[in-house]
């Protein structure tokens, strides 16, 4: 059964701390086995990304077939039904345009003294994307994480995806087809990334390496931080639905299960102020798993760490929602907006009762790769400027910096540091 908490009871505070803190991966130390992979890719390149594709994919490469070819993505995007390459289309187009509108403008100015200052923004040159593969295989996250590459102005974006036992989801290829990437290779794991990060014969290194992973993908994104950017650890997918009772319990039994069935330690949290609603959910809940394909995945998420807090008033939400800082957000009450706009720590909202966290997978275009386990207390989704950098502009002329040297002499001497002095100070003569 799910944890059910009401804020009248005398333990509550208790309670939602115990909730806060839950912990929902129990992943074993992998760092050793990682940092060796890392290093063996680092000393062997491809002869160690072939053996470990053999071991761990059961799948015979060689330094040509690492890389998939063009009849190959052609060809699975051939197979795919074309109601489902219409809707990538339609994603791809969508997810575009909200990017597109991501896209900083360069600064420049004089200031009082006439020096004059600014910033300005350049993407990275080249991007790695991880692909989940096999079974595990989601189109939509590819669109995610290329997108905001391409529209930053990313020159070079390449793709690692594992292929068990040779199998290529014709899916992937295709929603890499219809954001132009055409360079792509057969490889998973921290293999992948150590590819990516430090690059092979084959492979090309890359600057900044994003998308999800299994436990081995994400301890390898820690250990090449440093030497390439990555976008961030993720955790297991989780959901927050406040809802009041004039919601239809079906909906929003839906909307949970539409995370708790990612992953048997995802999470989802129902917000009332209606107990009896908050029992017709958990209701639904019910009906709904039985015509689950995934229904083992989303009991048991649901049972292990789904909650349902009852509130006296929808009031004393928004400092709830703040300190559970959860990845997804629904809104699905009368005032849905106002609350939205006094909320702080979210991935995303999505306001209002026909708004479900599954349009945001998909379709609605913002990014649904978001900040998990209450880090969205202190960051953001992916975007278009995880791939770019910002440099300062700063230009003097003698007149400009005879008015602002003087200071900075003072303050270099103060620290004890002399040539910084003189560098300014021989200047200003």
């Amino acid at each position: 059964m799910p944890l059910r908490l009401d804020i009248t009871d005398a333990d509550f505070e208790a309670a939602f701390t115990r909730l806060l803190g839950m912990k929902r991966e129990s992943d074993p130390d992998l760092n050793e086995a990682v940092a060796a992979i890392i290093a063996d890719v680092r000393a062997r390149g491809d002869a160690a990304l072939i053996e470990m594709t053999a071991r761990f994919d059961r799948f015979e490469v060689d330094a040509e077939t690492l890389r998939i070819n063009d009849a190959e993505i052609n060809a699975g995007f051939e197979t795919c039904a074309d109601d489902t390459l219409s809707a990538l289309s339609e994603a791809h187009k969508r997810i575009t345009d909200f990017h597109q509108r991501q896209v900083p403008e360069d600064l420049r100015y004089v200031d009082d003294a006439g020096v004059s200052l600014g910033y300005k923004w350049t993407a990275v040159e080249a991007a790695g994307l991880y692909v989940p593969g096999g079974l595990a295989a989601y189109p939509s996250s590819l669109l995610m994480n290329a997108i905001p590459a391409r529209v930053a102005g990313v020159e070079r974006v390449t793709m690692c995806v594992p292929t068990p036992d040779g199998s290529l989801n014709p899916l992937v290829l295709a929603a890499a087809k219809i954001c132009g990437i055409n360079e792509m290779y057969r490889i998973g794991g921290a293999q992948a990334v150590a590819a990516m990060a430090y690059g092979t014969q084959t492979i090309n290194a890359v600057y900044k390496i994003v998308g999800p992973g299994n436990a081995f993908v994400a301890a390898a994104k820690r250990q090449v931080y440093g030497q390439v950017g990555i976008d961030s650890i993720a955790g297991p997918s989780e959901i927050l639905v406040v809802a009041d009772a004039a919601n239809d319990p079906a909906w929003i039994a839906a909307d949970l299960l539409s995370q708790a069935e990612h992953d048997p330690v995802a999470q989802a949290i129902l917000i009332t102020d209606d107990p009896e609603f908050a029992s017709a959910v958990e209701a639904a809940i019910d009906g709904h798993l039985r015509g689950l394909a995934k229904a083992d995945i989303a009991s048991a998420s649901w049972r292990d760490f789904g909650a349902i807090i009852v509130l006296e008033s929808l009031e004393q939400a928004v400092a709830l929602v703040d300190a559970l800082a959860p990845e997804h957000l629904e809104l699905a009450t009368d005032n849905a907006e106002d609350m939205a706009a006094r909320i702080r720590n979210a991935g995303a909202i999505f306001i209002g009762r026909h708004t479900p966290e599954a349009i945001g997978d998909y379709i609605a275009g913002p990014n649904h790769v978001l900040p998990t386990a209450r880090s969205a207390r202190f960051s953001s989704g992916l975007g278009v400027l995880d791939f770019m950098k910002r440099t300062s502009l700063i230009q003097c002329d003698s007149a400009s910096l005879g008015r602002i040297g003087p200071d900075a002499v003072t303050l270099a001497r103060a620290e004890g540091l002399d040539a910084h002095a003189l560098s300014v100070s021989i200047r200003l003569n």
